[in-house]
């Protein structure tokens, strides 16, 4: 007998309910694929790196209620290698080993990430690296969402050098391995146009600096020579509070001796008094002040998961948003969340960001990037004063060093390496254990 109008609905309601118990209990037949977070939650860089486990979680909470991946809930396994670089590589083993994750998103300094990459490539793991880092390295198991130096420390220099017409260069770093591959990158290039010795300033301190009396001083006398000076800052971590109060203290203003940060965003501006620091500058690929609905959408939804209006979001954040949803359509595209397999199906792979583009992920595991200049305002949001017309492709290695501009990172066939030498056409050697 045929179902009249008036109970096709309550039909359809019990086909749903019977659908929905059905999913649920796949759900529970299935084990959760495990999300592993790697970012210290104390020590020197919980400044920077606590927001990136929560925008994690975040991540995995909003993937779930859209049904999980592959029929099976994502389960976050939160670890903390405490600013601790060794035990970095002893947290991706046991997240790999014990915890069994089938990827991990993690890492800040890139003396953590080259702790981590003997572990992740032996285990044959996968690790979404979301910050700014100096190049030099292309590996199989990991995929750089952050900047090249291409997509942030050059295009940062040549806007001071051709708009605001700098003619002296301060080069400013922590003491480790991306303020010092950054800044030879960078005096490689300013002397490639024609900028003296005399001319640059190069200092490092380390991690945690808090004395920078005599440092601002020095950078005082050096931009007090009647050339237009400015500080290109690789300062990391909870340095970059003294360093800029100092700058205040000592009267060093933006119109003076502007500073552009690589290190700095909104979420360490929210510790700081920003008012001496108007004007000066951070170069990123994404600030919380863009205007688009998607960046409006994933403020909304950050602010709604913290339970706080007040936090902010920041370049890193979004790194991890574009890597994350990468990662989720890679595994949907291979059916599996095997590392061989995500490999494999990752390169292409298309997202949006959240500046009103699409970024796409790069055969040497970097993505497609627009890259912004902003000033910093007294509210300690940024007012963005540049940007590149078009996305800019990640560059695994510099075109500026001998030994680097004639390789190549492509790991599809038939290259299938991470440091190709294009003029001897051969691979030449372990890419992950360059510095």
């Amino acid at each position: 007998m045929k179902l009249t109008k008036y109970f096709k609905p309550i039909a359809a309601l019990g086909l749903a309910c019977t659908l929905a118990m059905t999913g649920l209990t796949a759900h529970a037949d299935k084990p959760p694929i495990k999300v592993g977070v790697l970012h210290s939650l104390s020590g020197t860089m919980a400044i920077s790196e606590t927001t990136l486990k929560d925008t994690v979680e975040m991540l995995v909470e909003q993937q779930n209620k859209k049904g999980g991946l592959l029929g099976r809930k994502l389960e976050a396994v939160v670890v903390d290698p405490a600013s601790n670089w060794p035990l970095f590589a002893e947290r991706t083993r046991e997240l790999i080993e014990q915890e069994g994750v089938d990827v991990i998103f993690g890492c800040w300094t890139s003396v953590s990430r080259k702790a981590v990459l003997p572990v992740i490539e032996e285990l044959n793991g996968l690790l979404f690296y979301p910050v700014q880092y100096e190049g030099e390295e292309s590996s199989r198991n990991v995929f750089y969402t952050g900047a090249a130096p291409n997509q942030q420390a050059i295009p940062a220099v040549d806007y001071l050098m051709n708009e605001m017409g700098i003619e002296r260069w301060v080069l400013a770093g922590t003491d480790y391995v991306y303020p010092r591959t950054t800044n030879r990158i960078l005096e490689a290039y300013l002397k490639a146009n024609g900028v003296a010795d005399a001319d640059i300033m190069i200092n490092y301190t380390p991690f945690g600096h808090s004395d920078w009396q005599n440092i601002v001083a020095e950078i005082k006398r050096f931009g007090g020579t009647g050339k237009p000076t400015a500080v290109v800052s690789t300062i990391n971590g909870d340095a970059n509070v003294p360093f800029y109060r100092e700058l205040g203290n000592q009267g060093v203003s933006s119109e003076d001796i502007p500073v552009v940060a690589f290190s700095v965003g909104e979420e360490e501006l929210s510790g700081m008094d920003t008012s001496p620091l108007v004007g000066h500058m951070s170069a990123w690929n994404y600030f919380m002040s863009v205007e688009t609905p998607e960046n409006e959408a994933f403020i909304k939804q950050w602010h709604d998961f913290i339970g706080n209006t007040n936090r902010v979001t920041n370049d890193p954040m979004e790194a991890h948003y574009i890597g994350f949803n990468m990662w989720v359509k890679a595994v949907e595209k291979a059916g599996s969340t095997e590392s061989d397999k995500v490999i494999d199906s990752i390169v292409g792979v298309e997202v949006p960001n959240l500046t009103g583009g699409v970024s796409r992920m790069l055969p040497n595991h970097h993505i497609t990037k627009p890259v912004l200049i902003g000033e910093i305002q007294e509210d300690g949001q940024y007012f963005v004063v540049w940007e590149t017309e078009d996305l800019v492709p990640g560059d695994a290695w510099s075109n500026y060093l001998e030994g680097s501009k004639d390789l190549i990172a492509d790991w599809t066939a038939p290259i299938n390496c991470g440091n190709y030498n294009t003029k001897t056409k051969q691979c030449i050697g372990s890419a992950a254990m360059r510095d």
